[in-house]
């Protein structure tokens, strides 16, 4: 059973999104989980008063809490640091800062004396599991464990760790030990790669910077506060089978009235994790940085059962992962295929099912990928493509690219080629850029206008710091971390809005007229 009301649930929910039965909605796979594991779920959505936290009592087994699928301070703040308007996002998902701390805090405070354990778990947690640098604090904070209070971490894909945390409590067992999760401990064992310890990362940036190269999900980690030890023990592996059985869950599918996932209703995910190991993502550290995809035949049966559903009107929204066209690139037998012959494949049988006009694929693509298959290429083009495909080559300059670790020199041939299949048709690309990452400056964001113009593109985004990236280390460091060597940031704000009016071609006089607060990360 899964309900917002009632009272002795085995589990109780806790998220700072709205919750969806959705495979796209975190809140909403976790739940299917529990309850594919005989529990009960509670579940309490953007909790705000002490009455929120109270409506459901308390669980029998834990509290599990999240902020969603976003960190909330990237959800509730500009990359200047200014608050999000009061626009459509943020009425949709407005929470408070440090959504999981303030959570955590709220159940110790209405529920003293139960002793309930508390799980935590998405990216705000995962992403904060080890000291980080917290760009809207502009300073350096403890693992999130500690903060929180919290009794365990889930980080990663998190549904393999949840079910093993309700088998140890079922049975009285301690969490400590589970794949996939962070606890704190007096001891640590020599299974586990010491990371510098709080001080010394926090005293000398080459240390942070050693800490930076250490992160990984693959191995035992540990880190020392104060004669306490945050462990970190590796993350299981995921497999197809495992991926089978969690997109097999009976979601209905049914969305709050306000949920983002609207546009998204009837999209299905085909695998999960990234080969890029981009320096500015978060999915290295969360979903990983290898393929695991679902098998054929379990995704054609999840696309059947929504042709099947209310409301459907034979489209789906999109079929793919973090890039589309990384399915079935699994590392098998000591290596990756790229041939995409898989991912063609699936997409031609799923377009045979009754029922289905159209799949789109609004994910985006690695352009780099798809040019060891230009029969991908046309295929996708040619069944799959709502107007505009998109692609992110994300800047221009080879310095940047490097620093972000990002593909740059197939970029112009696959643009070449794309539009050569596409000249009679109305399809075009969409890209996406990034300025102010580390290494980014005035000089380059003018050469960046000028490439962007000759494609015709528009569309950008302010690099943010997020925790426990690498080009945050380097944000925070000025280091570039595997080589030590000096990179260029800019920090004031001014400059930073320079470099937006610049792409937006804007009036520079006439904004720098206008009263504009000033701020400067001054890391001296």
């Amino acid at each position: 059973m899964i309900s917002k009301e009632g009272k002795d649930f085995d589990v109780i929910l806790i998220t700072g999104e709205y919750y969806d039965d959705h495979p796209l909605s975190p809140a909403g796979v976790i739940a299917r989980v529990l309850e594919d594991k005989g529990c009960s779920v509670g579940i309490i959505e953007k909790p705000l008063k002490n009455e929120d936290f109270l409506k459901l009592g308390h669980p029998k087994m834990f509290f599990a809490v999240t902020s969603g699928s976003i960190d909330s301070m990237v959800n509730n703040y500009t990359p200047l640091k200014k608050k999000r308007g009061e626009d459509k996002y943020s009425k949709t998902l407005a929470m408070p800062d440090r959504a999981v701390i303030v959570y955590c805090n709220k159940i110790k405070e209405n529920f003293k004396n139960a002793k309930i354990p508390i799980v935590i778990g998405g990216t705000e947690a995962a992403l904060r599991r080890f000291l980080h640098y917290d760009y809207w604090s502009n300073s350096l904070r403890k693992s999130i464990l500690l903060d929180s209070r919290a009794d365990i971490i889930v980080y990663g894909s998190g549904e393999k760790q949840i079910a093993e945390i309700v088998d140890r409590v079922r049975h009285n067992k301690e969490l400590k030990g589970i794949a996939g999760t962070c606890v704190l401990s007096k001891e640590v064992d020599s299974s586990f790669e010491i990371l510098p310890s709080f001080k010394e990362a926090s005293e000398d940036k080459i240390k942070f910077c050693i800490m930076q190269r250490m992160f990984s999900n693959n191995k035992n980690l540990a880190q020392e506060y104060d004669n306490n030890y945050v462990l970190q023990y590796k993350a299981p592996l995921y497999t197809s089978k495992d991926l089978d059985w969690i997109y097999s869950l009976p979601y209905t599918r049914k969305l709050n009235k306000d949920s983002l996932l609207k546009m998204a209703r009837f999209s299905v995910v085909t695998h999960r994790g990234c080969l890029g190991r981009c320096s500015f993502c978060s999915i290295t550290l969360t979903q990983g940085d290898k393929i695991v995809s679902r098998s054929e035949k379990n995704i054609l049966d999840e696309i059947k059962k929504i042709t099947k559903l209310p409301g459907f009107n034979g489209y789906i929204e999109d079929m793919g992962g973090p890039s589309a066209n990384m399915y079935g690139m699994d590392f098998e037998n000591g290596k990756i295929d790229v041939s995409h012959k898989r991912v063609i494949h699936l997409m031609r049988e799923a377009r045979k099912i009754n029922g289905i006009k159209k799949i789109f694929v609004r994910s985006g693509i690695r352009y780099d990928l798809a040019l060891n298959s230009k029969e991908y290429i046309d295929e996708l083009s040619k069944y799959h493509v709502s107007g505009r495909l998109k692609v992110a080559p994300e800047h221009m300059d080879e310095e940047v690219l490097a620093l972000m670790n990002k593909p740059g020199r197939k970029f112009k041939e696959f643009v070449e080629y794309y539009k050569s299949i596409n000249k009679d048709k109305k399809q075009s690309l969409a890209y996406y850029f990034m300025i102010g990452h580390p290494g980014d400056r005035m000089e380059k964001i003018e050469a960046l206008k000028k490439g962007m113009e000759s494609l015709d593109a528009d569309s950008f985004q302010l690099f943010t710091p997020t925790p426990m990236s690498v080009s945050t280390c380097m944000y925070y460091t000025g280091l570039n971390p595997y080589t030590l060597k000096p990179v260029k940031v800019t920090y004031d704000y001014n400059t930073k809005k320079k470099m937006k009016r610049v792409i937006l071609n804007k009036d520079s006089k006439k904004e720098d007229s206008e009263k504009t607060e000033e701020y400067i990360d001054d890391f001296e």
